[in-house]
C-alpha cells in the first residue's frame, strides 16, 4: 500500500513510502524539541532544549523571548536528534510538527522549519494538535494499552478528560472551567515564593510537609460532573496566607505546599476514576506535564490497584512537552491513511480538542 500525497499548492499527487523513520518537531511554548521514531514506532532519539533559565526571572513564559530562543536552537536540536538516531535526512519518511495550540511566534519557528524540510525532501508534512501529541504519549512505551480508554490530559494549559475510541477519535467528557491544574501549581508556587516552574517546586517542597495539616477545598459541583475548577483553590491559598504571620517558617511553607498539592491531586484522581466508572471502562491514561507530579503518580497507582484499572503513566521524559509524542501522533495519522498537505498554517488558539459534549472530537488539523 502507498500513501497518496494531495499537494494543495501544486495540485499534483505523489506517492510516498508506506513507513520509515519520522521526525517530530515541538515548539509550542518554552521547549525546543525534536525526536525521531523508527519505522516500528520505537523512539530512536528525543532531544529537548528547555528555556527555563530564559523565563525564570519573569515568573512565567515571555512569548517574544520564547520565539527568539526557538529560532536560535531549532536547527541544532533537529541535527542532534537525527545524529543520535543515526538517521539521515534523506531517509526520513515524514515530518510531524506541532500546529497548535500554543504561542504564535514559537509555533511559527517549528512550522516554518518543518515546512522547509518537508518541501526540500519531498516527504509528507503532518500538522499535529499539541493535545493529540500528549494523548499519543500514552502508547509510546505501552503500544498494547487497550482502547477504548479514558485519557486525562493535565498540563500547564489544559485539564481535559477524554474517552478515546478504537479508531483514534476522542470524545470530550469534561474540562476545567477556569485555570488548568498546571496553572494552579504555577500560581500557588508564586504565592508561596517557590520560584518557576511552579509544579516541580511545589512537588519538591511538599515532600517535607503534612498534606493533612492544612486542608484546602476541593471542587465537586454535582455528583456526576466531570468538570474541574481550581480558581477557588487559589483564592483559598491567598486568604490562608493573609491569615498567617510572616515571615513563614519552612515547616509552614511545606505544609501549605503539601495541602495545596493534595487538593489538586485528589480532584484529578477522583474525576478521572469517575469517568472510567461512568463510561464502563477499565483503562486510564494520564498524560501531560502535571502527570510527572510524584504525589499524583503515587495516588493513581494506589487507587487503580484497588479498582483493578489498567493505568498508563508515561515515563518522565514523555510527560512534559517533547517531540516524540508529536512524531507518534503524526505516525498514527499517516498509518490510518489520513490526507496530508504542505500548505499548513499554525493554529495558536485552536479549540478542536475542547468541544463539549459526548461526540467525536477531531484531534488533528484540516489539511
Amino acid at each position: 500500500m502507498m500513501i497518496v500525497r494531495a499537494d494543495a499548492q501544486a495540485g499534483a499527487s505523489k506517492t510516498v513510502r508506506k513507513s520509515g523513520p519520522i521526525l517530530g518537531i515541538e515548539s509550542s511554548c518554552d521547549e525546543t524539541a525534536a525526536a525521531v521514531l523508527g519505522s516500528d514506532g520505537r523512539v530512536l532519539s528525543n532531544i529537548v532544549s528547555t528555556q527555563q533559565a530564559v523565563h525564570e526571572k519573569f515568573g512565567g513564559v515571555v512569548p517574544e523571548l520564547a520565539a527568539r530562543a526557538h529560532l536560535g536552537k531549532i536547527d541544532l536540536v533537529v541535527t542532534r536528534a537525527l545524529e543520535e538516531a543515526q538517521v539521515a535526512k534523506n531517509d526520513l519518511w515524514a515530518v510531524a510538527v506541532t500546529q497548535g495550540p500554543g504561542l504564535a511566534g514559537a509555533l511559527l519557528v517549528g512550522m516554518n522549519y518543518a515546512k522547509a524540510l518537508s518541501y526540500g525532501l519531498g516527504i509528507p508534512l503532518i500538522g499535529v494538535n499539541h493535545l493529540q501529541g500528549h494523548i499519543a504519549s500514552a502508547w509510546l512505551v505501552d503500544p498494547t494499552f487497550p482502547l477504548p480508554c479514558i485519557v486525562l490530559v493535565v498540563s500547564g494549559g489544559h485539564t481535559h478528560l477524554y474517552r478515546r475510541e478504537t479508531n483514534g477519535e476522542c470524545v470530550l467528557l469534561g474540562r476545567t472551567r477556569d485555570d488548568a491544574a498546571g496553572e494552579a501549581f504555577d500560581k500557588g508556587a508564586q504565592m508561596l515564593d517557590l520560584g518557576y516552574p511552579g509544579g516541580p517546586a511545589i512537588d519538591r517542597v511538599a515532600r517535607a510537609g503534612d498534606p493533612r495539616a492544612i486542608v484546602f477545598p476541593r471542587f465537586h459541583r454535582t455528583r456526576n460532573s466531570l468538570e474541574f475548577s481550581f480558581s477557588g483553590l487559589k483564592t483559598s491559598l491567598l486568604y490562608k496566607l493573609r491569615e498567617m504571620a510572616t515571615p513563614l517558617k519552612s515547616e509552614q511553607v511545606a505544609d501549605l505546599a503539601a495541602g495545596y498539592q493534595e487538593a489538586i491531586v485528589q480532584v484529578l484522581v477522583m474525576k478521572a476514576l469517575a469517568a472510567v466508572k461512568q463510561e464502563n471502562l477499565s483503562a486510564l491514561a494520564v498524560v501531560g506535564g502535571v502527570s510527572a507530579n510524584s504525589r499524583l503518580r503515587a495516588v493513581l497507582n494506589e487507587r487503580v490497584e484497588r479498582g483493578q484499572v489498567r493505568l498508563s503513566l508515561p515515563p518522565m521524559e514523555f510527560c512534559t512537552d517533547n517531540a516524540a509524542m508529536i512524531a507518534s501522533a503524526g505516525r498514527q495519522r499517516l498509518l490510518r491513511g489520513e490526507p496530508w498537505s504542505s500548505d499548513l498554517d499554525i493554529c495558536p488558539m485552536d479549540d478542536s480538542m475542547t468541544v463539549r459534549g459526548k461526540r467525536p472530537v477531531t484531534i488533528g488539523f484540516s489539511t
